[in-house]
């Protein structure tokens, strides 16, 4: 019937404790990828030298490196890992719709974002470039390990 009265009640508190803390989250994710991306520039400018130093002490004067191309391939991939997570620290401009909060349907490519979707558009962005940062950067440590083993001494 159309004359029923629906009765309801107020959310519980930890329903809004819950609700609150899904927002927090939504908010917080890209500050917290901005952190993993200054550590990863802390570290994509420490294991280049680090790595340096280990080549002269394992290899001495008298080391011959057999390998420079994988040497110039590990320098290369902290470079691009350092470039890719400098430019995830850069502000990028969104287009939002500050007057929408949430929005149902997909936003199609052009159009203003909710402020929602702002927020895991940030996020996703970061990610993609940390993450890729995070491949390069391995693949330099990669590269150098096999340089080590590379290494050879004059006669």
């Amino acid at each position: 019937m159309d004359d029923d009265i629906v009765y309801s009640v107020p959310p519980s508190k930890s329903d809004e404790e819950l609700e609150k803390g899904f927002v927090a989250a939504i908010i917080d994710q890209p500050k917290l990828l901005d952190e993993l991306a200054k550590q990863l520039v802390t570290l994509n400018l420490a294991i280049p030298g680090l790595y340096a130093t280990a080549l002269k002490l394992i290899g001495g004067d008298d080391a011959v490196v057999n390998s420079a191309i994988m040497i110039i391939g590990a320098f290369v991939c902290w470079f691009i890992a350092l470039a890719l997570s400098l430019f995830s620290l850069r502000p990028r401009k969104w287009k939002v719709d500050r007057s929408k909060l949430r929005s149902n349907i997909p936003v199609a490519p052009g159009q203003p974002l909710s402020i929602e979707e702002f927020f895991m558009a940030t996020a996703t962005y970061k990610r993609r470039l940390l993450a890729l940062a995070t491949l390069f950067s391995f693949t330099g440590i990669c590269l150098a390990g096999l340089t080590i083993f590379c290494t050879t001494h004059k006669p």
